[in-house]
């Protein structure tokens, strides 16, 4: 009798889980809009592509895949389906290209935002705290890496939550086949509600979106053949020692394949809609570079200078993630380690196995891309995060995790290692490169992060960007060693207390990139410098140069541009307007000019007689 009242006036304890997991996912729901929000603030001048060719190639592709015109980009790059398939809807919304392109800026703002919730599961996986996890994640969410390309109509946008999904479930995979293999040799099952997860089919499902992100990723862009190629001989080698369960590696293996060849033969249908003619020979140049002394030094080369950048770009932190992940790796599985554990905290087969597939992606496409990457007399050959930008999220969640949970005397050694490997890296770099550094073009958009640490916004200094990356590291260093700090805001010296200095020392530095990517005023209103022709068919002179004629493909949405010579042959019949260098001379018969356009612009314009005048004339 006395123990109903009771009952009814405290819950039942199995409902107060659940209510607390509740918040979290609706902390986890407010960040990511939060995030979102974010980046449409920052890019809300962008009403069209700004890094060409790349985003043009993306839109173009994303419009043919929609079943819109195509375009005809022969021996450019080739840019892939997987990025341009998320776009393809928008075109069946609006065909206004900068509502098109505004909207492409809203769907990368909301898969970059992602990586939040995402990057919380990451660290979950490394054992920090809900409340220290769910912080840190926060802060990390808005790293250059994801704030910068998701404005804009680039894979880059995307590829760093697909990579941080990608490693999670590979972790889960291994994890799963190490607890059931470790439950068979103790003949028992522990730990119900987990283990009965797993055997449930957990294992199965880490298996299939670990390898259907891979196998996406190799449909969105090149470095996704090196996910793909890791992610197989990862489960291979897992399959033949009998660390994962057969159904789980094989589905994995499956959905990779499955979705790899789907990918390519998308990727081959639209490689002969837009590049009727062939796309540039990237693979070629790579073989090349391959099996040769010179190419070798040139990709090994290029390959410090990204990871030297990946290192001064995260503030030094990918640094710390990379030693502490290659600690993990050369460490046996369940033992102790006294240089990444907190108070002796054990490093689990998954990590082990997670930790070599982030160094073995992030080396892979370091060295291919760099081996791929024709020498265009720029800096950027020789130092270049966007390839690495991919991973880059990745790491930096390795390395904060590594502030908050290792040893506090063994940070400032994790912390000079990381330096280390920046500096030793970055010298390779300068000196390959020598004085091509200050000869070669200096591209403003391939350095945001240096130029951020440098202050110096036309031209490379590699060494006062090191300066202030180990500087920023320095200071986040003594905020996760000093002891100190915990105890004067009146929280313990250890776990959530631990987390809080270095996190606010990384907002702060977070606030200050964001302030400084963030536009001063509003663009200029009016028309810009390029041609805007009117409705119809429309011709372009191959004698105008591609920083003309290529963004008109995104703008010309309603018809192909038709290229012709117009050395050798009038504008085609039919055509309404025709774009011509100003040396074209005097039109031809049917033809008239419109007046527009200069010598200074690169171009000038006729129209067919028999066309009305359009927006543009």
């Amino acid at each position: 009798m006395l123990s109903t009242p009771v009952a009814r006036l405290r819950p039942p304890p199995a409902a107060r889980p659940a209510v607390a997991d509740r918040r979290w996912w609706w902390a986890l729901a407010g960040g990511w809009v939060a995030h979102v929000l974010l980046r449409l603030w920052l890019f809300r001048y962008h009403a069209g592509p700004v890094a060409n060719p790349d985003e043009t190639g993306y839109l173009a592709a994303a419009r043919w895949l929609a079943g819109g015109p195509g375009a005809d980009f022969t021996g450019s790059t080739f840019y892939q389906s997987g990025y341009a398939l998320l776009l393809a809807p928008i075109h069946w919304v609006s065909a206004d290209p900068a509502t098109v392109y505004r909207l492409a800026v809203a769907v990368g703002s909301m898969v970059s935002a992602t990586a939040f919730p995402l990057a919380y599961l990451v660290l979950r996986r490394l054992a920090v705290g809900r409340r220290g996890a769910l912080l840190l994640a926060f802060v990390v969410g808005a790293s250059p890496a994801l704030l910068l390309f998701s404005g804009l109509a680039l894979a880059d946008a995307i590829l760093p939550t697909l990579l941080l999904g990608w490693l999670l479930a590979i972790h889960d995979l291994v994890r799963a086949g190490a607890g059931r293999s470790g439950s068979r040799r103790r003949g028992t099952v522990r730990h119900g509600t987990v283990r009965r997860g797993i055997v449930g089919g957990a294992d199965v499902w880490a298996g299939v979106v670990a390898g259907g992100l891979a196998g996406f990723a190799m449909t969105v862009h090149m470095r996704g053949m090196v996910v793909l190629a890791v992610t197989v001989i990862v489960v291979g080698a897992l399959l033949v020692a009998r660390r994962v369960p057969r159904r789980a590696g094989l589905a994995a293996l499956a959905t990779a394949a499955g979705v790899a060849v789907a990918g390519t033969v998308l990727n081959r249908a639209l490689a002969a809609a837009l590049y009727p003619g062939g796309t540039r020979d990237l693979a070629g140049l790579l073989v090349s570079r391959l099996t040769g002394l010179d190419g070798q030094a040139w990709a090994l080369a290029g390959a410090a200078g990204q990871l030297w950048y990946l290192i001064v770009g995260t503030w030094g932190l990918a640094g710390i993630g990379l030693v502490a992940a290659a600690t993990v790796t050369l460490r046996g599985a369940g033992r102790t380690s006294r240089r990444v554990g907190d108070g002796g905290l054990a490093v689990s087969f998954a990590h082990r196995v997670t930790a070599a597939a982030l160094l073995a992606v992030t080396l892979g496409i370091a060295y291919a891309s760099s081996a791929a990457l024709p020498d265009e007399h720029r800096v950027g050959n020789y130092a270049y995060g966007r390839y690495l930008s991919c991973v880059a999220v990745a790491w930096t969640l390795a390395g904060v995790a590594a502030l908050v949970r290792a040893r506090r005397r063994s940070i400032p050694a994790l912390a000079a290692a990381a330096a280390a490997l920046g500096a030793g890296t970055g010298g390779v770099a300068a000196w390959y490169a020598g004085d091509r550094l200050d000869r070669y073009a200096f591209i403003a958009f391939d350095f945001p992060e240096v130029i951020f640490l440098s202050g110096v916004p036309d031209r490379l200094d590699m060494a006062a960007a090191s300066l202030t990356a180990l500087a920023l590291l320095a200071g986040l260093t003594v905020l996760a060693v000093l002891p100190v700090l915990p105890g004067r805001l009146g929280l313990p010296a250890s776990g959530w207390a631990r987390v809080v200095p270095p996190a606010a020392g990384l907002a702060a530095v977070t606030i200050a990139f964001v302030a400084h990517l963030a536009p001063r005023s509003a663009p200029a209103p009016g028309r810009d410098w390029l041609p805007a022709p009117g409705p119809g068919r429309v011709a372009v002179d191959t004698r105008v140069k591609w920083n003309v004629w290529l963004p008109l493909t995104h703008r010309v949405w309603w018809t192909r541009l038709e290229m012709y010579d117009g050395a050798r042959q009038a504008p085609p019949a039919g055509a309404c307007t025709a774009i011509v260098p100003p040396t074209a001379g005097p039109p031809p018969a049917g033809w008239a000019a419109t007046g527009d356009g200069d010598p200074s612009k690169g171009w000038t314009s006729w129209t067919g007689r028999g066309c009305g005048a359009g927006p543009g004339h």
